[in-house]
């Protein structure tokens, strides 16, 4: 696992308290495309389930993770694919 993985981890897991939580790298899937540059680290996909997210919008979820998330998206993190859910569902 990267820094970069473990400060998204800590990060969700503080802001969300998710009952389930996979952080995927897919970097390596991406090497040698356009934005991505190689450090290992840029493409990523969650998959979360919380609490927090009971009664939000899929859109109302993506922008709240991409808040927490917002300094890993301004730097290191070029794409970050997203499948947020409550638990149960």
């Amino acid at each position: 696992m990267t820094d970069v993985e473990r400060e998204m981890e800590r990060k969700l897991r503080a802001a969300f308290d998710p009952a389930a939580l996979v952080i995927e790298n897919d970097s390596h899937r991406h090497a040698g495309h356009a934005g991505s540059p190689g450090t290992g680290t840029s493409h990523f996909t969650v998959t979360m389930a919380s609490e927090a997210f009971r009664g939000t919008t899929r859109v109302d979820r993506q922008r709240k993770v991409y808040a927490v998330l917002a300094d890993e998206l301004a730097g290191p993190v070029h794409a970050l694919a997203l499948k947020l859910s409550v638990p149960g569902d």
